[in-house]
């Protein structure tokens, strides 16, 4: 179902405006920041009635490495920004290991806003927030994906695989490379993670060099 939807939104989005390869980041920019303002009050699914703000996305709009997570929680619910409070502190940290900065890439989740007590979003609320992410990485046209946490990993690749099985291998989302490794917040509940976690990383920051410098 989830397949068949990224198709049918990558077959509009061929359709629409969004035909200019690479445009300049301004262009880019006001883009996103125009469409952040045209969907604040969407009700495209029940997840609407409880939010406070909708998070649409930040960084970098011509960024090379797009992050997606699984959806906001109580503090990006305030505050409108994605991974902000302790996992998006930890965010913060992990970019700086592997030399990056929250400035330098574009973060965004699979839905916008705030599923109840921070629950997994429901297929029906991904499907319905999917074209907004869809859209925004036809305007930014990343190099690299980095997924974080199942739910993303999962909706992305059209996987029911687990989080073990994802995090092995280079995937492809419409030719670029992916990679999969675990979300901040639940390497705060699970410390014994945060090896693997750094593993990823390494895989990951690899490929960025080798994409980055054309190697």
């Amino acid at each position: 179902m989830v397949n068949k939807a990224i198709r049918q939104q990558l077959e509009l989005l061929l359709q629409s405006g969004i035909k200019e390869i690479y445009p300049p980041v301004d262009k880019r920019g006001q883009q996103l920041a125009d469409l952040a303002l045209e969907y604040q009050n969407c009700q495209k699914c029940e997840l609407s009635q409880g939010r406070t703000k909708l998070v649409y996305g930040e960084g970098n709009p011509g960024a090379f490495i797009m992050v997606i997570g699984e959806g906001p929680g109580a503090s990006e619910d305030l505050s409108g920004r994605p991974f902000v409070g302790k996992a998006g502190e930890l965010l913060t940290k992990m970019l700086a290991a592997i030399n990056l900065s929250r400035e330098e890439v574009y973060i965004a989740n699979i839905v916008k806003c705030r599923p109840p007590s921070n629950r997994n979003p429901l297929p029906e609320e991904r499907l319905a927030c999917l074209p907004y992410l869809l859209e925004q990485i036809a305007i930014i046209q990343p190099r690299m994906l980095l997924f974080m946490g199942l739910v993303a990993a999962q909706t992305m690749l059209c996987s029911s695989e687990s989080m073990g099985e994802l995090r092995q291998r280079e995937h492809l989302f419409q030719n670029i490379p992916a990679f999969v490794t675990y979300h901040p917040a639940a390497l705060l509940r699970n410390p014994n993670w945060k090896h693997g976690a750094w593993a990823d990383l390494q895989q990951f920051e690899k490929r960025y060099y080798q994409l980055r410098d054309g190697s």
